[in-house]
């Protein structure tokens, strides 16, 4: 799998580190000036999280923390999308969470 989150699509991105020299103008100097760039990369923070689905199934997830944080997932499930809440799986269910399911 690779490193990309399933609800955002959030992946790895690439960019520059830039290096400077110099003392900045506010601080009295001539400036700064850039000496040299080279490629980086930012990586999402991703983790791995087992989650209990309405349905009652459990699915394991790359999720970035802004997702988790959020609290909700939006999936496509076939040609529609489908949001709902965050609840991780604890050893394959979620007790708290199926006691208020049963009617």
């Amino acid at each position: 799998m690779s490193r990309v989150c399933a609800v955002t699509g959030r992946r790895t991105r690439v960019g520059n580190k830039v290096k400077r020299r110099g003392l900045a103008k506010k601080d009295g100097g001539v400036g700064r000036r850039v000496t040299g760039r080279s490629k980086r990369k930012f990586k999402p923070n991703l983790q791995p999280v087992r989650i209990l689905t309405p349905d009652g199934t459990v699915m394991t997830l790359k999720l970035s923390t802004k997702v988790i944080k959020r609290g909700v997932i939006t999936l496509q499930k076939g040609d529609k999308t489908v949001s709902f809440p965050l609840v991780k799986a604890i050893r394959g269910r979620n007790r708290a969470f199926t006691k208020n399911q049963k009617p």
